[in-house]
């Protein structure tokens, strides 16, 4: 009769760690710093504003945000 009892508290002790272990735990995050990118500015001698199609260029960079390029700007 007692080891009825022990097996029957031992399962039911078991199934609540089992309830309380498979519970959801709280998540962390943390930002990702990315990769280190080094900056150089090229001398303005080597590089003129230029222009493709309608785009500036400078140095194989467009710039201007998408805004067209006057004709004055030479072609490259």
């Amino acid at each position: 009769m007692s080891t009825t009892r022990r097996t029957i508290t031992t399962t039911i002790a078991l199934a609540g760690l089992l309830v309380l272990g498979s519970g959801s735990v709280p998540a962390t995050a943390r930002q990702d710093a990315g990769p280190t990118v080094v900056h150089t500015i090229p001398d303005e001698g080597h590089c003129p504003l230029a222009r493709v199609g309608t785009q500036f260029v400078k140095c194989d960079n467009l710039t201007g945000n998408g805004v067209r390029a006057p004709g004055w700007i030479p072609r490259a």
